[in-house]
């Protein structure tokens, strides 16, 4: 039956459903229907699918190319979303796109959207039909999750009356097109030959490598880059601390130590957020803890994990300097995503960096021109405010009229958690300078 499906792939028959229009989801659909196939996507938010099937899009931000792609597959009838399984009944291939997050206490991944998709999908899978996950999950899920929950909802067996496969998406906001249609993916079958049908799908608009591999080893290639990544970043964050306890600049450092060959240190900040890079390092070890007992990773989780913080103290310090208390002081916040020129504010360092400014018994005020609860003025957060935070490279924040947003404060503090604005421009607008790695 493989073949036949294959064969249904190869010459555009093959009825898609994508189940969780997201910010992988949607985009997913939204190219397998410009690659010529019928698809139907699944979603739970009622909200979400009656603006897909207006035309529009729901991803906000400056995310190039989305809201025509979705225009133009929607208005030519290849692309419909939908809040009901039984859509997915002449379903030949099913792709599921949802949320896989970690307990913020245990660190273990919950399950609870992907068990909840398996039960639904059962009851409608057709025989025959090929399951993607494209979620990134914990190795090991595959085969102790997603395989038992599809037998046990189906009544089917995997392998013989349905297919699986793992191809773990590597998709960012403000990149989501770019990323979907030029990273290479590991396509991970069940067997050989569904991974050889899956290659034969995503070849419709991945112009990157499409590595053909296990699910096993599919899952362990996801979680482990956005590790070490982690690690990288905690390494950065790290070495700016130590700048800032000896006196020096980190990213004079960093440009420097670059220059030796094999070194690529990357940049510090104020945090790591979104829906991958917090979460995937302890999906990584999620499974194997007891017989590895992890320790680089857990410890850039710590080191990263404690960045929102450090911004408080290095606001806190600014202001004592001049005499300031933090506590009711008001403090402006520019940036709420996790991530520039976006509206993805999920896990995003700004949110546990305003929960400490709160807990210190500050006043902080959060603009962001993406995210919709804070898309007040600039003008606004910044009268009469204390001191300034930047937690967002956003472009809009590199242009900000410094000379006005200082007249306008009650004392003149700048704390840059990305390195957005110069020194020396900061200095002559008359503020005390403050930089993540950078005193």
């Amino acid at each position: 039956m493989i073949d036949q499906l294959t064969a249904k792939i190869r010459n555009k028959t093959a009825h898609i459903s994508v189940i969780g229009l997201g910010y992988v989801g949607l985009p997913v659909a939204s190219m397998m229907a410009k690659s010529g196939f019928r698809v139907t996507g699944i979603d739970i938010d009622a909200e979400r699918i009656a603006t897909i099937n207006r035309g529009e899009s729901p991803i906000g931000g400056e995310e190039p190319g989305i809201a025509a792609l979705i225009a133009e597959v929607v208005t030519g009838g290849r692309l419909r979303a939908s809040t009901d399984y039984d859509e997915l009944r002449a379903a030949d291939v099913v792709i599921i796109c949802v949320d896989t997050p970690v307990d913020d206490d245990t660190h273990l991944p919950s399950y609870r959207a992907l068990r909840s998709v398996l039960a639904r999908l059962g009851g409608v899978l057709a025989t025959g039909a090929l399951v993607i996950v494209e979620s990134t999950i914990a190795p090991g899920t595959m085969h102790g999750i997603v395989i038992p929950g599809l037998e046990a909802s189906s009544g089917k067996r995997a392998g013989v009356d349905f297919y699986v496969g793992h191809c773990p998406e590597r998709v960012t906001p403000g990149l989501l097109l770019h990323n979907l249609t030029h990273m290479n993916r590991t396509v991970g079958g069940l067997t050989p030959e569904i991974a050889q049908a899956m290659v034969s799908l995503y070849a419709n608009y991945v112009t990157g490598d499409l590595d053909p591999a296990d699910v096993l080893t599919a899952e362990i290639v996801k979680t482990a880059e956005n590790a070490y990544r982690d690690v990288q970043i905690a390494f950065a964050n790290e070495v700016a601390l130590i700048c800032e306890a000896l006196g020096a600049n980190v990213y004079n450092v960093r440009t420097l130590l670059n220059k030796s060959p094999g070194r690529a240190m990357l940049m510090p900040g104020a945090g790591v957020g979104g829906h991958c890079i917090p979460k995937d390092p302890w999906l990584l070890i999620a499974n194997v803890r007891d017989s590895v007992q992890p320790q680089l990773i857990p410890s850039a989780r710590a080191v990263n994990s404690r960045m929102p913080s450090h911004m408080v103290d290095l606001v806190e310090a600014a202001l004592g300097r001049q005499g300031i208390a933090l506590e009711n002081a008001k403090i402006a916040v520019l940036g709420y995503a996790f991530r520039e020129d976006t509206d993805d504010d999920r896990d995003s360092p700004t949110t546990y960096m305003v929960a400490e400014l709160e807990r210190r018994g500050a006043k902080p005020a959060i603009q962001d021109p993406y995210v919709s609860e804070h898309k007040q003025s600039v003008e606004a957060v910044t009268q009469d405010a204390h001191a300034l935070i930047i937690m967002v490279a956003h472009s809009v924040y590199k242009q900000i009229d410094l000379q006005a947003v200082a007249a306008r404060m009650s004392a003149r503090i700048l704390v840059d958690g990305r390195n957005v604005i110069d020194r020396a421009t900061a200095e002559n607008c008359g503020f005390t300078y403050v930089g993540v790695g950078n005193l």
